[in-house]
C-alpha cells in the first residue's frame, strides 16, 4: 500500500455542522502530492412514503490556490444578507411560534364555531379607498 493510500484514509481534520435535516461535513484531505485541500459535503435526509429515509449528497472541492477568493467571495455574500436581512431567520418554520398547517386546522376545528366575531377582529377600513 503507498503512502497516498495510507493517508487518504487517515482523517486528517475534520468538522461537522448539523442544521436540521442538512449536515455539512468539512474534511481536510491529501492530495496524491501530499498537499492538503478541503472537501465540504452536504448531506440532506429525505423521508420516503413508506416511513424509510435516503441521504443526498453533494461536494465541493476546494484547493489552496481557490481559498482567498473563495473566502473572500464568500464574506462578501455572507455580509450582503446579513445587512440586508439581518441575521434573524426570516422563513415561517424557523420560527419559535411556528405551527404546522395541520396544527392549526386542528386548533381551528377545537375553537367554537358558535360564538359571535366581536368588532375587534375586524380591522378599520375606509370605503374611501376603494
Amino acid at each position: 500500500m503507498s503512502d497516498y493510500d495510507m493517508t487518504d484514509k487517515e482523517e486528517i481534520f475534520s468538522k461537522v455542522l448539523r442544521a436540521g435535516r442538512r449536515t455539512y461535513f468539512f474534511d481536510v484531505r491529501a492530495t496524491k502530492a501530499g498537499d492538503y485541500y478541503l472537501t465540504i459535503t452536504e448531506s440532506k435526509k429525505f423521508t420516503n412514503e413508506d416511513g424509510s429515509f435516503h441521504y443526498k449528497k453533494h461536494k465541493i472541492y476546494l484547493y489552496k490556490e481557490d481559498f482567498s477568493e473563495f473566502k473572500e467571495i464568500l464574506g462578501e455574500m455572507t455580509d450582503y444578507i446579513i445587512n440586508e436581512k439581518g441575521s434573524e431567520v426570516i422563513s415561517e418554520r424557523h420560527q419559535k411560534d411556528y405551527k404546522r398547517e395541520d396544527d392549526f386546522v386542528e386548533q381551528e376545528a377545537k375553537t367554537p364555531q358558535d360564538t359571535e366575531p366581536t368588532t375587534e377582529s375586524f380591522t378599520d377600513i375606509s370605503f374611501d379607498d376603494i
